[in-house]
């Protein structure tokens, strides 16, 4: 396929598995685990599924289903925080250690509700988990599940890919959710990728010891025994722990890939950044349809300026990307009601230079990276994070920057409530020249101005 670029057309094969390989790293940091956790779980499945002797289209299914196993994680994250007054990455990360043990669980509830919070208000969260627990752990997973399989659909997987991850916390006692089946009746896939993911959680805390452990304990309770079986197998092999544990980890796992029946074209890279920017806007009610507006706004203003309609659909998907480093910042920042302390401050700007190195990572998106990283830079030297001025910010970087402000005013945020469009343009024209690019702005006002027209004479 031809890809459109800052230097034009230039020819490329695009893989799926390396698109997909490289956004996961978002999905890790929405779930709090370590990058690569879903690149390492995808090596982990694979190697079982190959152990079982599937035949190649099912092994394409199987990686894709480990790949995108938490495609659903950030669409209950704003939950996590309210109900246990906690940080939700943290919050994550360690919910992925506990097993089904009553001591252990209570250990975990008290050790992660309401910790800064005040003593009568952690007593009343900790109460209510301890007296609802099973309705609200059944609310948090049935609105990821259902979430990443929705989305997994929008990315054209097919039916057999969605039910695994609707049904990835399913456990073969029954006991699991959201919909308690058990055994044969979990999808095969899920029962692999929900083995996976426990061997790279415990292997990356301790190494192969410590995963092969606990994989035993759950064997006929979360797990699936004849999947322990193959998992064993596969662990009897040292190179298997080498390569887990390596740098090259990543590149083994794209060599793996089996062919694709979906092709990457400039349709289904529109799909992808349409399906991430909902995963980052579902990370928090106020950022609900954020990335979307962006886009739009983005596309209005490239239009005024006269970039051809190749150029404008680059740019919309780099708008609707361009705040996925948000999926690493805790609804405990994103959603707080009140100023941001200097370290929650500092939290919240490090989520640019994130949507750089996310999007850095896959070669078609690139170019991108500069405006993930760039968007909140300003023209006098005073933005982040890197404290460009001038020249230096991009023209698409400056368009996006304009876009995303005004959506930002003219929305509800924790702290206000939703400006009005003139009082949002009042603001932004005063910053001309120094945060914003009058070119943009100019280039804004003159869409918006069509639009009221356009308006006014259909009624």
């Amino acid at each position: 396929m031809r890809i459109v670029s800052g230097g034009g057309e230039e020819a490329r094969t695009i893989q799926l598995s390396e698109v997909l390989g490289s956004l996961s790293h978002a999905l890790d940091l929405t779930e709090g685990q370590p990058v690569g956790h879903c690149v390492r779980s995808t090596w982990v499945g694979f190697n079982i599924g190959r152990v079982m002797g599937l035949p190649d289209l099912q092994l394409w299914e199987l990686y894709h289903t480990v790949m995108l196993k938490d495609l659903g994680c950030s669409s209950n994250a704003a939950r996590i925080c309210e109900l246990y007054l906690s940080d939700d990455l943290s919050f994550k990360r360690d919910f992925k250690t506990v097993s089904d043990s009553l001591p252990k669980v209570l250990g975990f509830v008290f050790s992660h509700t309401g910790l800064k919070a005040g003593l009568t208000e952690r007593f009343r969260a900790v109460l209510n988990i301890l007296q609802n627990g099973g309705a609200i752990t059944d609310d948090l997973i049935q609105t990821r599940c259902q979430r990443g399989a929705e989305i997994a659909r929008q990315l054209r997987f097919p039916a057999s890919v969605c039910e695994a991850i609707h049904a990835l916390d399913e456990h073969w006692n029954g006991g699991g959710r959201p919909d308690r089946i058990a055994g044969s009746a979990i999808p095969l896939y899920a029962r692999v990728a929900l083995l996976a993911q426990v061997v790279d959680v415990f292997h990356t805390a301790a190494g192969p010891a410590a995963a092969i452990a606990e994989v035993r304990a759950r064997s006929g309770t979360w797990f699936d025994p004849q999947v322990v079986a193959c998992f064993e197998a596969v662990a009897a092999d040292p190179s298997f722990w080498e390569i887990l544990a390596s740098d090259q980890v990543e590149a083994a796992v794209l060599a793996l890939a089996p062919g694709s029946p979906i092709v990457v074209d400039e349709d289904y890279l529109d799909d992808i950044a349409r399906a991430f920017a909902q995963i980052i806007d579902a990370k928090s009610p106020f950022t609900s349809g954020h990335s979307e507006r962006v886009a739009v706004y983005a596309d209005m203003i490239a239009a005024e300026l006269g970039y051809t309609w190749e150029r404008r659909r680059w740019l919309k998907r780099a708008a609707l990307l361009h705040d996925v480093g948000k999926l690493g910042v805790s609804n405990a920042i994103l959603d707080k009601n009140g100023k941001l302390d200097d370290a929650e401050w500092r939290d919240m700007r490090n989520h640019a230079s994130l949507s750089e190195t996310i999007l850095a990572r896959v070669p078609v998106f690139h170019e991108m990276a500069l405006i993930g990283g760039g968007h909140h830079e300003r023209l006098d030297g005073k933005g982040y994070p890197r404290g460009l001025s001038g020249d230096a910010i991009a023209p698409e970087t400056r368009i996006v920057s304009v876009a995303d402000v005004l959506d930002a005013l003219t929305a509800d945020r924790p702290y206000r409530a939703a400006m009005s469009l003139e009082k949002a343009l009042d603001i932004m024209r005063a910053d001309l020249g120094t945060s914003f690019d009058p070119v943009c702005f100019a280039a804004l006002e003159r869409a918006l101005a069509s639009i009221e027209g356009d308006l006014a004479r259909a009624a």
